[in-house]
């Protein structure tokens, strides 16, 4: 069967068995049943108590459900308490994130308008838009928003804004047209499409497509299919995770075997082995990881870039492809004047000279025979002649011949009434005016130069009116060609005297000009493009644009380089898998795209292993923006649905603004990295700590509410406060991290290692200090040193340079961790009322400044590492 736009208007209604009269009220209960309601599907969605329960499936968490089933055994049910609290609001954490996500189809749903105007039995009735059905005839005018997919059958001068489907910014002229050949979704003049907008005239249409059989629908589906990706720290942090799980319970098992072997009772080695464990599991490493995402996106939400999923600020640092929207991202979305080809000479709006008569036709051309209007610094009509009336108010010196000095365009329009008009139309594409000028009926015109030149009979130059000659028309098509080359659009003005204004009458014209129009580029896309590309980030444009439109843009912006490919989504949908795979890297700009060709074109990316974020605005970019590492929409001009299946919104529309997100998003990793640093050197110190006991024969330094207090409470500060660390002036000179590499690399794993291994030295020292004078004495000196070192240790891991270099005046939150954390190993070792709940004992004051000095020396140590190597 052939598509819609694809068959003539009888071959149309004879497929629905429908007519002029529309549908009889049985034909329509008949296709209601057959086609079902005009309202898109919902994927099936988890509960909040199945969301709940996926959050125990981790491996770590298994096993602190583990210890504290062993706990409770034992007879510590503090132990158990702590634990299943901590596993219990880690899980409502991950619930509530999950509950906040994606509500796309939703938004989709609320697109649809509430009631549509449709002719059943001959007669136009307005029902409910989800009651519409194929074979309908449904009647559109200006300001209705399209419920269904349509093929025209009366055409009247209708216009749609389609930007929302298709990405294109201006309104289309819809026509009734025949088509024998494939053409992309922005191209059918024939059909309208389900959430689109009438702009102007009117139109009646033949429903072809309801609910999922639309445009719209298809979008739907496919945002149904698509499935969003895991970070990269994500990634990393699962095979990091699963790796310490495997190799605790390997090492614990090898602990709970050494005690049995020694003759310990199975309890006792049980609660060794439980202890081990709980020193072992970060158990603070996902909450502060959350917290510090947390942090980014409220420093980002200052700078106007929203983000909706805490993940993607990480996954912001690794981008390496930004494929960016043109309209309104990284141009202005607003069409304005550029040049002007007037008396054989190129002129910019505020060179117009209003002494000049052939200058002041252009002018009134342009204001009288214009729609639109502007109010409050906002523009209400046809964008193309909008641009026209900010034209007017660039023009300096206004004098119109009258003493009537900085007149408007609307004082203008009440000085020079139009007394007749032939509205624009997508047949003619002219548009013409007729007025009284110093006495003298005058016709002003504009449209396209195809159409006007031609009935162009004399040309001005200044004040001279002469026939216009071979030459002329050369100088004229040449000049039309240089600015459609720079991605401008053009329009054509003439004006002739006297006579009646009729479609009939549109010739004989005298040929003032040509006036070229561009969507500009946001004048911080420039730098942003070259800040990209300075921190190794390829950027490239996907536009509904046509393809020397955005490749003029795209130019001038710095995205499309000599050597670079531009392509249109028919020539990508002609190319295999293997052909986009070796070009795309030279693919700079894809022009007149469909929401397939965007998901095919991060998919392809995704596959060189480039984390790729997508920008988009409409709806048609939404499941792009879905499959996307990081979704980015828009916030004044995007729609609900791209919104909502994004992970990032801009409040400012603003291509640059994404650039300083991938700053603070490279920040945000690096004190991720550095607080998981932080934690895992703390907690190895512990597991070096007790494994020595083990294999020593001694008793277990530690109880598990110890190490939970360590992990949870005094660990957590130091880390939150290395994550609202600064970020480093260089952090846009450096290239994207490849996310193969995982977050623990080489470089981090030594460092762990050696600063972990340092700081077990102390706290084993102070237990064996201890001992001399009671196993108890030796377990509180141990707890305290290993607590005080490692809120001394939060210092050296705030940054790779030393304290000296660094200072605390950019971070105060370090000092204020430090001093909070203190102060809790203060309450518990000199309040009475805590000692039991902690396990601690009093300490005489020799012991105290032993538990100071052992703690000190680790960062001691690694400060003078860290000043050496920054002398070298």
């Amino acid at each position: 069967m052939k598509q819609y736009y694809l068959q003539t208007k009888d071959e149309a209604l004879k497929e629905f068995k429908t007519g002029s009269d529309g549908l009889s009220t049985k034909q329509a209960e008949e296709n209601l049943a057959k086609y079902g309601k005009n309202a898109l599907v919902e994927g099936k969605k988890k509960t909040a108590f199945q969301v709940f329960l996926e959050q125990f499936k981790d491996l770590m968490v298994i096993i602190l459900i583990i210890a504290a089933v062993i706990s409770a055994f034992t007879g510590d049910l503090e132990s158990t308490l702590v634990i299943i609290a901590v596993l219990i609001l880690n899980a409502i954490l991950g619930t509530v994130q999950h509950i906040k996500a994606e509500k796309s189809l939703e938004s989709l749903k609320s697109l649809s308008s509430p009631s549509a105007k449709v002719l059943r039995n001959g007669e136009k009735i307005e029902i409910d838009s989800k009651d519409v059905v194929p074979g309908d005839i449904m009647l559109l005018e200006a300001g209705d928003m399209v419920t269904a997919d349509g093929r025209i059958l009366d055409n009247y001068s209708l216009q749609v804004n389609e930007s929302s489907l298709t990405g294109e910014s201006t309104n289309i002229d819809k026509a009734d047209v025949d088509f024998d050949h494939e053409i992309p979704l922005g191209d059918r003049l024939n059909m309208v499409y389900s959430s689109s907008l009438v702009t102007y005239g009117r139109a009646n249409v033949l429903v072809t497509g309801t609910g999922m059989n639309t445009e719209i629908g298809k979008i739907a589906s496919l945002m149904n299919e698509t499935k969003e990706r895991r970070t990269p720290l994500q990634v990393s942090l699962d095979k990091f995770s699963s790796k310490l799980a495997t190799a605790i319970l390997v090492i614990c098992a090898i602990v709970l075997g050494l005690q049995i072997w020694r003759g310990q009772p199975i309890m006792d080695a049980l609660l060794f082995a439980v202890a081990l464990a709980v020193a072992a599991i970060p158990e603070a490493l996902s909450s502060i990881v959350t917290i510090v995402q947390a942090m980014g996106t409220q420093k980002m939400a200052k700078e106007n870039a929203i983000i909706k999923n805490l993940a993607a600020v990480e996954s912001l640092g690794s981008v390496s492809v930004i494929c960016s929207d043109k309209t309104g991202t990284l141009t202005q979305n607003k069409m304005t004047v550029e040049d002007i080809y007037i008396g054989g000479e190129v002129l910019k709006p505020d060179q117009l000279d209003l002494g000049n008569q052939l200058h002041r036709y252009l002018l009134y051309d342009a204001v009288l025979n214009n729609d639109s209007s502007l109010k409050d610094g906002k523009s209400i009509g046809d964008p193309t002649e909008s641009a026209l009336l900010e034209m007017y108010r660039k023009v300096p010196g206004i004098d119109l011949g009258n003493n009537q000095l900085g007149l408007s365009e609307n004082d203008l329009r009440g000085l020079l009434t139009r007394q007749q008009e032939v509205p624009f139309d997508s047949d003619r594409k002219l548009m013409s005016t007729k007025h009284l000028i110093h006495t003298v009926p005058t016709i002003f015109v504009k449209g396209a130069i195809d159409v006007l030149l031609d009935r162009c009979d004399n040309i001005r130059i200044g004040d001279e009116v002469r026939p216009m000659t071979d030459e002329d028309r050369k100088k004229i098509l040449a000049q039309n060609e240089h600015f459609s080359e720079n991605g401008l659009r053009v329009l054509t003005f003439a004006y002739k005297k006297d006579g009646d204004l009729s479609p009939e009458t549109e010739h004989s014209f005298t040929f003032i000009g040509l006036v070229s129009e561009m969507d500009p580029p946001r004048e911080e896309s420039i730098e942003a493009v070259a800040r990209a590309k300075k921190a190794g980030i390829r950027t490239v444009m996907i536009t509904g644009d046509h393809k020397v439109t955005a490749v003029a843009i795209a130019k001038k912006i710095g995205i499309f380089s000599d050597g670079d490919i531009a392509v249109t989504g028919l020539e990508l949908d002609k190319m295999s898998d293997e052909e986009l795979e070796q070009k795309i890297e030279k693919i700079a700009v894809y022009a007149r795209v469909s929401p397939e060709n965007k998901i095919r074109i991060v998919n392809a990316w995704q596959k060189k292993d480039k984390i790729v974020s997508m920008t988009g605005d409409g709806v048609n970019d939404a499941p792009a923006l879905k499959k996307a590492d990081i979704g980015v929409a828009m916030g004044i001009t995007g729609t609900e649905v791209s919104k909502d299946a994004a992970s990032m919104i801009l409040a400012d529309d603003n291509f640059a603004t994404i650039i300083k997100a991938v700053a603070n998003g490279r920040t945000v990793f690096e004190n991720i990295k550095n607080a998981i640093m932080y934690l895992l050197s703390g907690n190895l110190s512990a597991i070096i700590t007790v494994l020595f006991a083990s294999i020593g024969g001694f008793p277990v330094p530690f109880i598990a509410v110890q190490l939970l207090f360590i992990n949870l409470v005094t660990d957590s500060l130091p880390a939150l406060a290395i994550g609202m660390e600064p970020g480093a002036p260089d952090i846009l000179d450096r290239k994207p991290r490849d996310p193969k590499v995982g977050i623990l690399d080489k470089n981090l794993v030594t460092r762990v290692t050696l600063q972990g291994a340092i700081i077990s030295v102390g706290v084993i020292t102070a237990f064996m200090i201890g001992r001399q004078t009671s196993t108890a004495v030796a377990c509180t000196m141990a707890f305290s040193t290993l607590t005080f070192a490692r809120l001394l240790h939060g210092f050296n891991c705030r940054s790779q340079h030393s304290i000296f270099k660094i200072g605390f005046k950019n971070n105060w939150y370090s000092l204020a961790a430090f001093a909070v954390g203190t102060l809790l190993l203060a309450l518990i070792l000199f309040v009475p009322g805590l000692h039991s709940l902690f396990a601690v004992t009093p300490l005489t004051n020799t012991q105290l400044l032993w538990i100071i000095g052992l703690a000190l020396m680790p960062t001691i140590i690694i400060q003078i590492v860290k000043v050496v190597q920054e002398n070298r």
